[in-house]
């Protein structure tokens, strides 16, 4: 599979359909494993800590989540097919389940969210089967381990804990867990369960959903000033390899 190196991730270079027919066939050889979907904010987050950058490396699926890494791979000229986000991949991913009549764990969010999640996505995708949900405010990885396993396990188990304690957790618990593979979703369950409403598709269209969560959460301006801060690292970068290769 074709990697594109981002700032130091390497992104698989996949559609959506390619990204969850891979998944498919991972849990049918339950091949254990873990996906994570970074962001720019990710990314500037790996650049200060290589440990970080080597859990995000070594996933199963590295997906382009956000708009911004789409658009520095076009300012690298390195090659991916467009985003792939982490709601989009989860809803096919979870028809997929409902048809093959697989298990879903919930982890994440805060109390009575996941609950409140399974019942929706249940009723969009019957068939759906939900071992169980634990929330995202627990004090020991041990207890939400215990939990996911005294509920039967699951092939999948969504991981909705924000970066970087979710990719932490993925990769330090994947071998406790009777679990085929984990999927690092960040606020997804909150989506899920419409105490956060996604941005409209024009937005997403466009390429500004995250004009539209700025708009509905003002908090989150000074995270969002990493952004334009990463455009400028991929532009260095990109002149940096121009030089090289003008002097070569």
């Amino acid at each position: 599979m074709k990697t594109a190196d981002i700032m130091g991730v390497r992104f698989h270079a996949v559609t959506l359909n390619e990204a969850v027919d891979y998944a498919m066939n991972r849990i049918h050889m339950k091949k254990k494993g873990y996906i994570v979907t970074p962001n720019p904010e990710i990314v500037y987050l790996t650049l200060d800590d290589p440990a970080f950058r080597s859990l995000i490396n070594g996933a199963a699926l590295v997906l382009p989540d956000g708009i911004g890494i789409i658009y520095a791979a076009k300012i690298l000229g390195k090659a991916l097919f467009g985003r792939v986000t982490g709601i989009d991949f989860a809803d096919l991913l979870m028809h997929r389940l409902a048809q093959e009549g697989l298990r879903l764990f919930l982890l994440g969010a805060k109390p009575g969210v996941a609950e409140l999640a399974a019942e929706n996505l249940q009723k969009k995708h019957p068939g759906l089967i939900i071992s169980g949900c634990k929330d995202g405010y627990f004090q020991d990885s041990q207890e939400a381990v215990d939990a996911i396993n005294a509920a039967g396990g699951a092939e999948v188990v969504f991981v909705c804990l924000g970066a970087p304690k979710q990719e932490h957790f993925m990769a330090e618990q994947l071998d406790k867990l009777d679990a085929s593979l984990l999927c690092g979703l960040g606020g997804s369950l909150d989506v899920f369960a419409g105490t956060v409403k996604r941005a409209p598709a024009i937005f997403s269209k466009l390429g500004l959903e995250w004009f539209y969560r700025l708009y509905k959460e003002p908090w989150r301006f000074r995270r969002m000033l990493k952004l334009p801060l990463f455009f400028l690292l991929a532009v260095k970068k990109r002149f940096s390899i121009g030089q090289k290769e003008g002097d070569s």
